[in-house]
């Protein structure tokens, strides 16, 4: 990620450029500006962040701790309002950007495919961002998680400036088609209740198997092969024998003819990028991880 600078080279914008949209309450790490990405595959796009309605810079120094009142409204949060810019794929004449506005709020599907390729370059910088300042604490931001969500498109000038030629409200607060369904099925609420009441507890291999989704996700092959790695050997140390059901055995056999290529792939990508190969096995061996995950929450609940 480039950094934020109105001297920064942004990229000849032609007249009309789809983007999409997203507005969080609070405020973001990243300072506001124009970001400059490249994402192999796709091309160039441009992330603006806009910090809108903020709130008076607190003094520098911490305030004593002093009696509160129940009856007090609450502090009022600033707006982060960020829009990715979909500078690969411009359009020379507004016609050609409005059928394509048309088509991608056409159906569920359409708009989770532009949403997800919005929210990823966002969470691309937030992850640039951490690391650079060496903060442990990266946000992964969802994009239901938005107080408000929009795709559209204007002019370069205009998509900078926070404004637009045409856009449409997009309802994203059940999630996309796809993570809804699954959210679903797994009852990801009950589950919560169980592991706060200590009836249950979350396996080791959980959350090193989601790591490993956020970062293949995310395009960090060399991050996604490291943590598929523990992540499997770590299933493959509890839930071994977690269910009764031959579907599981099967698959957990799988697993373990896929370690080698796992452990191979991780070798690789301690000496550099990972190619289409080793990334096939990791994406392959990482469906049938949360496969194994998935059917013993279903299962066992």
């Amino acid at each position: 990620m480039a950094s934020p600078s109105r001297r920064a080279r942004i990229i000849a914008l032609s007249p009309f450029f789809g983007f999409a949209q997203f507005d969080f309450a609070g405020s973001l790490p990243l300072a506001d500006g124009r970001y400059l990405a490249h994402r192999e595959g796709d091309g160039e796009s441009v992330l603006v962040v806009q910090t809108l309605a903020a709130p008076p810079r607190p003094a520098r120094r911490r305030r004593r701790p002093r009696d509160a009142d129940a009856a007090d409204p609450p502090p009022e949060l600033p707006l982060a309002r960020t829009t990715a810019i979909r500078a690969f794929d411009p359009f020379e004449r507004p016609e050609g950007a409005a059928a394509w506005l048309a088509g991608a709020t056409a159906s569920e599907e359409a708009i989770d495919e532009v949403v997800e390729l919005g929210i990823t370059l966002l969470n691309d910088a937030l992850h640039a961002q951490a690391v650079a300042a060496a903060d442990p604490g990266s946000p992964i931001l969802a994009a239901e998680r938005a107080v408000a969500a929009r795709l559209g498109y204007g002019s370069g000038d205009q998509i900078a400036e926070g404004t637009f030629t045409a856009a449409r409200e997009v309802d994203l607060a059940g999630g996309s088609s796809r993570r809804r369904r699954r959210q679903e099925e797994l009852r990801p609420q009950e589950r919560l209740a169980a592991v706060l009441r200590g009836r249950e507890r979350f396996d080791v291999c959980e959350p090193l198997l989601l790591r490993a989704r956020a970062d293949l996700d995310a395009g960090r092959r060399r991050e996604a092969a490291l943590q598929l790695r523990i992540g499997v050997e770590a299933l493959l140390a509890e839930l071994p024998g977690a269910l009764d059901d031959d579907d599981h055995r099967g698959d957990i056999a799988a697993l373990k003819e896929q370690l080698p290529a796992i452990e191979a792939a991780a070798e690789r990508a301690l000496q550099g990028d990972l190619g289409d190969e080793a990334e096939t096995t990791i994406r392959d061996a990482l469906l049938l991880a949360e496969r194994v995950v998935r059917r013993r929450r279903v299962l066992s609940s």
